[in-house]
């Protein structure tokens, strides 16, 4: 499976790039459009493999989250994050790409405490890199 399927988009090519240089150094990543990750983690909450798939995410050196935030979460995909990131914190490295301004996610997730929780373990410790500019897409189809 391709580490990252596409590189359209500016962040998105910063990311796996990131993961990239991670491979190369014997370490372990996944690229997860979040949304998917949100439905996966469904889908195993019914099946009943849920925790064995928060494990395996736990276990990945550098988790790729793209897409953050383009709609609102709801409460269960909150939860679902907090588990995901709480796993992670300080343990593994986690990117986020977004759209949405970081100042922007608190309001995403619906439920305030889990947003006071979420972004608690993902913004204090984090490397912030804003992209400006026209979208890579708009450059590819200009040429």
């Amino acid at each position: 499976m391709p580490l990252c399927k596409a590189l359209h988009n500016g962040k998105t090519f910063i990311a796996c790039a990131l993961a990239n240089a991670a491979c190369r150094q014997g370490l372990s990543a996944r690229y997860y459009r979040t949304p998917r990750l949100l439905t996966e983690l469904a889908i195993a909450r019914g099946d009943g493999s849920y925790h064995r798939l928060l494990s395996k995410i736990a276990k990945i050196d550098l988790l790729i989250l793209d897409d953050w935030g383009l709609a609102p979460f709801t409460d269960v995909q909150g939860r679902d994050l907090l588990e995901v990131i709480d796993d992670r914190s300080q343990a593994s490295s986690t990117v986020i790409a977004s759209q949405l301004p970081i100042d922007h996610w608190h309001a995403a997730l619906t439920d305030p405490t889990l947003a006071d929780a979420i972004l608690d373990r993902l913004v204090h410790n984090a490397h912030k890199i804003v992209l400006k500019g026209e979208s890579m897409r708009k450059a590819v189809t200009k040429s």
